[in-house]
This record gives structure tokens, C-alpha cells and sequence, in this order.
């Protein structure tokens, strides 16, 4: 493992193997990852991008490098010191990072870049890499609908900004849909976070949120918020239930959909009496599993499902590029069609989401891509 170290920050970089050709070795790509707000082991956004350049790393044998802010005043020094150096690729993860890649860009034109969630104006050697989390977020919205006991369901988002209102959006739309659907009306509480990046790494006062919207009788709440949202995990897997006494006037049981899934050995003292299960709805990577408060996938989860966000195959995508030699700069898409997002189904939450409903997904799914279905980006 090397290490450089420039001020507060640190790049670490692990070779994996070598290139040869005609039996001359060749220098090895080097791969700059500078991540957003949170850092890498976020188990959301930037944690993703950070396996799909895992994944790089094992198939192409690259060298990979990897830059986190100490504070968001740091975000932008990483992306300028991989480009000063000469790296071949220099990925950046979030929009925050858009000035310092754009810069960069412009000054070391012979750097290839990835930017994900913003767009460059630098289009030769900048792929900005975008994503339709609209398309998403409808398909774990409807989720939530068809799966609510109460009717009311929640959204916590990170930082107040456009790109996370489309995640609303969808959302707020899939829920309405599946809602309509059965014949029911239900409401979406919606609350951020902040209005700073700091609203990404901010679990306690995600928490907060999460316990006002449970107070408004919200069963499902879904978290857009990076490392913020594992306040929301937490609050879940520490509440477990909903009990029918502490709902709000107005709000009852409407249904309970989970009733035959086997529960955990502790479930039935921490909720006993006329009681629903709580969840959470992942984001970004497939946050399922952290719903789990017995080491047993076959007993009921609170992760619901996730939406997911490929950012690890954007930024897998970028680097295969380079190494293949057919880098493309501009805006590249990543939606549903080409499964750039979708929803997460495995072990975890096989039990909660019955086969008649994930081949209603499906199909809702299919009409998205058709174009039959409209997704609005705004809320």
C-alpha cells in the first residue's frame, strides 16, 4: 500500500498487477477517485463508486487511488493533485466536485475525467456521468404503496437541492400510483436534512427526522440522504414497530401484509399487542441487509428494498474506457433501460416482497422504459 500525504488529506493506492506487451511491461493505469461528503465507507453513494473502481481494479489491473475529504472545504485539492500527477482517469463522486473537475479539466487536457451527478462544461475529456433516480425511486415508491399498513410513508432527504427533489418525485409519484391502484389514499411526508453539504453526514439529526415522521404515523420511510440515512437505519432497527396506541388522529392500520413472515426471537416482546413492522428504503448501494437484527435473512427485515443508483457501474464504465482506449467525453445517462438504477431484491427482503408484486414492478418497470408511464423529475 503507498501513501502520499498532502496537508490533511491522503491518497492510498493499491497495485494490482501489470500490463505486459511483447514482453515489455508496461506502466500501469493509475485510477484517482476523490468522493464527496460522507467518504468512502459511507455504505451508500460514494461507497459504490468505490467497488465499481474494486471491480476495475480486479478485471484491468489498474492502480487505484483513492482521495476523502476531511471537511467539504477539501473536496476539490484531491481532483487537482491526481491531475497535476498525471493520472490517467481521475473520477470525481458528486456534484460538489464539478468546479475542481471542471478546472482540472481545462488545465490538463491530456487527464481523462469522470464526474458523477453534474455536468462539465470541459466535453472532450470529461465524462459526466447523470442518472435518472426519478425512474428509481417510482419503482420503491410503488413498493412502498403497495406494502404500507398505515397509509403514510416518509422521505428523508439530504441536502435540499434539486438533484434530490427528483428522487422525491419519484417517489411521491410511485407511491401515489400503487395507491390509486388499490383504491386507497395515502401521503407521503417529505423532510431534509439541511441546506449544506454537511446535510450528508448528519445520522443524528436524520434520526430526528425519522422519529417525527414515525410520530405522523409513517411505516415506510425512504432515506436520499448519503451517510446521513444510516440515522435512519438505526432509528428503525431500534423502534422495530409501530404500536396502534401511539398513532396520530386519523391514522390506523389498513392492512398487514407481513403478518405470515417469521419474526425474530425478540420481535414479539419489543412489539407485542396490535403492533405493524417498521422500514426503511435503501439508497444509492443495496442497503438491505443492514435491516437485519438476527443474523438471519429468513426472519423479517427491516430494510424493505433499496433503490439503486449505479454509480459503481458509471464509474466502472469510465474506467474500462480508458483502458480499452475508447473514452468518450460528454453526457452519459444511466436510467432504467440500461439498468442504471433499479430496485433490490435478494435474500434479505425476498419475504416481504411477494411474487405478485414484484411482477407488478416489473411490468410498471417495462412501461417506464416504453415511455407508456411518465415519471415527473420534479416534485
Amino acid at each position: 500500500m503507498m501513501h502520499r500525504t498532502l496537508g490533511i488529506w491522503v491518497l492510498t493506492g493499491i497495485l494490482t498487477g501489470l500490463f505486459v506487451l511483447s514482453s515489455a511491461a508496461q506502466p500501469q493505469i493509475r485510477v484517482g477517485i476523490a468522493f464527496g461528503e460522507g467518504g468512502k465507507n459511507d455504505r451508500s453513494f460514494n461507497q459504490s463508486a468505490a467497488e465499481g473502481a474494486e471491480r476495475a481494479k480486479q478485471d484491468f489491473g489498474v492502480q487505484v487511488f483513492d482521495f476523502e475529504p476531511t471537511d467539504p472545504s477539501q473536496l476539490g485539492p484531491g481532483v487537482r493533485k491526481f491531475a497535476e500527477e498525471g493520472f490517467d482517469v481521475v473520477i470525481g463522486v458528486g456534484f460538489a466536485l464539478e468546479p475542481a473537475v471542471t478546472a482540472s479539466a481545462a488545465e490538463f487536457k491530456e487527464v481523462k475525467f469522470g464526474l458523477v451527478d453534474a455536468v462539465s462544461p470541459e466535453k472532450d475529456n470529461v465524462a459526466s456521468l447523470l442518472f435518472r433516480e426519478h425512474e428509481g425511486s417510482f419503482l420503491v415508491g410503488y413498493i412502498a404503496g403497495k406494502q404500507t399498513q398505515t397509509g403514510v410513508v416518509g422521505f428523508l432527504g439530504g441536502m435540499d437541492i434539486p438533484l434530490i427533489h427528483k428522487f422525491e418525485a419519484g417517489y411521491r409519484a410511485g407511491v401515489e400510483y400503487a395507491c390509486a391502484e388499490d383504491g386507497i389514499t395515502c401521503r407521503v411526508i417529505a423532510n431534509y436534512v439541511g441546506t449544506t453539504p454537511a446535510a450528508w453526514n448528519d445520522p443524528a439529526r436524520a434520526k430526528e427526522i425519522a422519529a417525527a415522521q414515525k410520530a405522523q404515523g409513517a411505516d415506510i420511510i425512504y432515506a436520499a440522504a448519503g451517510g446521513s440515512g444510516l440515522g435512519l437505519i438505526d432509528f428503525v432497527k431500534q423502534e422495530r414497530c409501530l404500536k396502534a396506541s401511539d398513532l396520530p388522529a386519523g391514522v390506523s392500520f389498513i392492512r398487514d401484509p407481513f403478518a405470515e413472515v417469521p419474526k425474530p426471537a425478540d420481535y414479539a416482546s419489543l412489539c407485542s399487542g396490535d403492533t405493524r413492522p417498521l422500514f426503511f428504503i435503501g439508497v444509492d448501494a443495496n442497503q438491505n441487509y443492514l435491516g437485519d437484527t438476527d443474523n438471519n435473512p429468513a426472519t423479517l427485515n427491516h430494510g424493505l428494498t433499496s433503490m439503486l443508483k449505479r454509480v459503481d457501474v458509471a464509474t466502472y464504465e469510465v474506467i474500462r474506457s480508458v483502458v480499452e482506449g475508447n473514452f468518450v467525453g460528454g453526457i452519459q445517462t444511466f436510467g432504467l433501460e440500461n439498468e442504471g438504477v433499479g430496485y433490490a431484491l435478494d435474500e434479505y427482503n425476498q419475504a416481504l416482497l411477494p411474487a405478485d408484486l414484484v411482477a407488478a414492478v416489473e411490468a410498471v418497470k417495462q412501461n417506464i422504459i416504453a415511455g407508456t408511464l411518465q415519471v415527473p423529475e420534479e416534485r
